[in-house]
């Protein structure tokens, strides 16, 4: 399966983008920190062959034409607005959205405050933001896994200590992928601002003041890694109360790299979610 790379304008923006299938139905793909577009590959190349216009963007902070160099810019809403734009581009005014890690974060956002456009959210890893958020404030196991949000916000520091002996500390993250993921990730984040625009995810789009997304009514699976070193059971634990529409859970023994450690699970479960709930 032909999976196309071109670039696509949403909003202010121009995002360089992965694009495969031509079905009627569109799933959308976000990625997560410090991955790129490239960590759907498998799954793009899936529910192409089974009949699904598949799109996944280098989302904002990563593409060269959409690195706003101010954390302001990193909103959730800010944001969903692209993906939406991205949408209507192709003509869709419903769509599937699957996301993984901060893209998880920002798919929560949409599920709550964009329910009307979404057919069904597939969240990788992170439980509902509202409970996850009560977990980081609440569970002293949970705040000290989430401690390096804090170190992500420091403005240069951070940028330094990740960079620095050719991204050393980024490429001991990514030791479930392979040496061709990797150098994908580190071309994406050596470009200039790519790696402050990255970051701002931490300092923009998850702050103390942000407002609670709510229930969510749009039919949802969690597929999460009970290994996880980031994310522990309690947010997971608190999410089903804040579900009003179709929920499950799938817990796999692995960690925080969900499609890397576990693609075949991936894969299948979430093709499974999207064939039961598509239109």
């Amino acid at each position: 399966m032909t999976i196309e790379q071109t670039q696509m304008k949403a909003g202010d923006y121009t995002y360089d983008v992965r694009r495969a299938g031509d079905g009627d139905d569109l799933v959308i793909l976000l990625h997560g920190f410090p991955e790129t577009s490239h960590m759907w590959l498998p799954l793009l190349e899936h529910l192409a062959a089974n009949g699904y216009t598949a799109l996944a963007p280098d989302l904002r902070g990563y593409s060269p034409g959409a690195l706003p160099p101010e954390a302001e810019h990193y909103s959730h809403r800010s944001m969903a607005g692209d993906i939406l734009a991205m949408a209507d581009a192709l003509g869709k005014e419903r769509f599937h959205l699957v996301g993984h890690d901060h893209g998880a974060g920002l798919g929560w956002y949409m599920a709550g405050r964009h329910a009307d456009r979404l057919i069904s959210w597939t969240a990788l890893s992170v439980p509902h933001i509202d409970a996850f958020g009560e977990a980081i404030a609440n569970n002293a196991e949970q705040r000290q896994r989430s401690g390096y949000m804090l170190f992500f916000r420091q403005v240069g520091t951070a940028e330094e200590a990740l960079s620095a002996n050719d991204f050393a500390a980024l490429r001991n993250i990514w030791s479930a992928s392979s040496p061709e993921q990797v150098e994908e990730y580190v071309r994406v984040l050596s470009q200039p601002g790519a790696l402050t625009g990255a970051l701002n995810w931490y300092r923009g789009g998850i702050t103390p003041d942000r407002k609670p997304v709510g229930k969510i009514s749009v039919p949802t699976v969690l597929i999460w890694g009970n290994q996880d070193s980031a994310i522990g059971r309690p947010g997971v634990t608190a999410t089903p109360p804040l579900m009003e529409g179709p929920y499950r859970l799938v817990e796999l023994d692995v960690g925080h790299w969900l499609i890397q450690e576990a693609e075949a699970d991936v894969l299948r479960e979430t093709l499974a979610h999207i064939q039961q709930f598509g239109d």
